[in-house]
C-alpha cells in the first residue's frame, strides 16, 4: 500500500506529532485573544501583530522539527561539548552587550532585526545534551570525582552565569540537571551534597552582589519569596499573580468563551508567562486546564516509552533529559499561574508567545522524534522475515554502542 505524504514526511512517534498540533492550536487561539488589546495600543491598531508573529514562529518551528527529526541523533553526542561551550560564550556575551528588559539583562538583540536571543534557553538545552553524553560515557564509573568533574562543574558554570539576572531559570536548570543525574543512577548522597553546596553558593553570591554592586536582583529575589509566603506585597510580581488568580477564578469550569477575557487587559505578560491563566479564563477547567495538563503528561509518558525501546545509553538519556526539561517547565509555569509558586518568568512550552523559547522547544521535540524515528525503524526491521532484511539497512539503523 502506498504511503501518504504525511506518513513519509512526519516520522517518529505519531502521538507526539499530534500533541504538537494540539499545542499549536492552543497557542494561536490564546496568543491572539490575550494580546489583541496590547497589539492595538502598541502597534498602531494592528490587533493581529502577536498572532502573525506567533504563526510565523510556529511554522518555522515545524520546519525545524521536521529537519531535526531526520538528523541522526548521534551528532548530538559528537557536538554536545562544542554546543555547550558556545552557549557558555553566549551567556558571557550577554553580560557585555545584552539588552535590559524588565530591569534584567537576559538576551542579546541581533542588530537590524530586533530579534532577542534568550541565551539561557540555548544553554538549557545544550546542558541537557551534554549531560546525556557524559552519563552514557561514565555509566559504569559514576564516582564522585567523575560526576563532579565532568558533569557538575559545567552545570555550576551555566547556573552561575544565569543566576545574577535570572535566579528562577538558574534554579530550574539546576533542578532539571539533578533529575537527569538521578535518572542516570548517580548516587543520591552525591546529589544531596551538590544541593548543599548550591545553597551555600547562592547565599554567598547574594551577599557579594549586595555588597559590591549597586544594581542587582537580590532585593527582587527576597521580596518575591517573602511576599509569596506572607501573602502580602505590592510589587509588580504580586500584581501579576493576583490578576492571574482573578482570571482563573472567573473562568470556572467552562470559561467565558474564546475572546471574552477581561483580565487580559490588566494582566502583564498575559500572552507569555501567564497565558495559562487566560486559557482557563476563556476555556475553563474542562476545555482549558485539564486538556493541557493531560497533553504534557502524555508527552512525558510517550518519552518514557521511547526510552524503554532504546538499546543504548545516549539516546535514552537524551530523550528523558529533554522530556523532563519540557514537562518541568510546563508544570512550573502552571504552578506560577495558579499561585502555587513564586513568579518566575518561565513560558509555557510551545504555547506561550515567544521566539527563542519556541525555537528551542521545537528543536528539543525534533531531537526526541529523531530517536523515536530510528527506534521505530529498528523495531520494524526486526519484525520482518529474515529473507527481507537488507544488510545495508541493518548497518544504518544499528545503534552505536555508548
Amino acid at each position: 500500500m502506498k504511503k501518504g505524504w504525511l506518513t513519509t514526511t512526519f516520522k517518529g512517534d505519531r502521538v507526539i506529532w499530534a500533541l504538537v498540533v494540539l499545542f499549536m492550536i492552543y497557542s494561536l487561539l490564546a496568543v491572539y485573544s490575550s494580546s489583541a488589546s496590547v497589539a492595538y495600543l502598541k502597534h498602531h491598531g494592528n490587533t493581529t501583530y502577536f498572532l502573525q508573529s506567533q504563526l510565523i514562529m510556529l511554522v518555522f518551528s515545524l520546519v525545524i522539527m521536521v529537519v531535526v527529526h531526520y538528523l541522526p541523533y548521534r551528532i548530538y553526542s559528537s557536538l554536545a561539548g562544542v554546543i555547550l561551550l558556545v552557549s557558555i560564550g553566549l551567556l558571557v556575551l550577554t553580560f557585555a552587550i545584552g539588552s535590559r528588559v524588565n530591569e534584567a539583562v537576559r538576551a542579546i538583540t541581533i542588530p537590524g532585526t530586533g530579534f532577542r536571543l534568550q541565551t539561557s534557553d540555548i544553554a538549557k538545552v545544550a546542558l541537557v545534551m551534554y549531560l546525556a553524553r557524559e552519563l552514557s560515557r561514565f555509566q559504569d564509573d559514576l564516582s564522585f570525582m567523575n560526576v563532579t568533574k565532568y558533569m557538575m562543574i559545567p552545570v555550576a558554570i551555566v547556573c552561575a552565569l544565569i543566576m545574577p539576572e535570572n535566579l528562577s531559570t538558574a534554579l530550574m536548570v539546576f533542578g532539571i540537571s539533578l533529575v537527569i543525574l538521578f535518572i542516570g543512577r548517580v548516587p543520591f548522597k552525591y546529589l544531596i551534597a551538590y544541593v548543599g553546596v548550591a545553597f551555600v553558593a547562592v547565599i554567598l553570591l547574594a551577599l557579594v552582589l549586595s555588597l559590591f554592586t549597586s544594581k542587582n536582583r537580590v532585593e527582587v529575589w527576597k521580596t518575591r519569596i517573602e511576599n509569596f509566603f506572607t501573602g502580602k506585597g505590592d510589587t509588580d510580581a504580586d500584581y501579576q499573580s493576583n490578576q492571574a488568580k482573578i482570571a482563573i477564578s472567573t473562568g470556572g469550569l467552562f470559561g467565558k468563551m474564546p475572546g471574552k477575557s477581561t483580565q487580559r487587559n490588566m494582566l502583564p505578560q498575559s500572552n507569555s508567562d501567564f497565558i495559562f491563566a487566560i486559557i482557563i479564563e476563556e476555556y475553563g477547567l474542562i476545555f482549558g486546564a485539564i486538556p493541557l495538563i493531560l497533553a504534557y503528561m502524555i508527552l512525558l509518558f510517550r518519552g518514557i516509552t521511547i526510552v524503554k525501546k532504546c538499546e543504548t545509553a545516549f539516546p535514552a538519556y537524551l530523550v528523558i533529559g529533554l522530556i523532563v526539561m519540557i514537562t518541568l517547565q510546563a508544570m512550573l509555569n502552571m504552578m506560577v499561574a495558579v499561585g502555587l509558586f513564586p513568579v518566575t518568568g518561565q513560558t509555557l512550552p510551545m504555547v506561550s508567545w515567544g521566539r527563542t523559547s519556541v525555537l528551542v522547544m521545537s528543536f528539543s521535540i525534533g531531537a526526541i522524534l529523531s530517536v523515536s524515528r530510528v527506534v521505530n525503524a529498528r523495531i520494524k526491521k526486526e519484525e520482518l522475515p529474515e529473507e527481507e532484511k537488507i544488510d545495508e539497512g541493518e548497518r544504518i539503523y544499528e545503534p552505536a554502542r555508548s
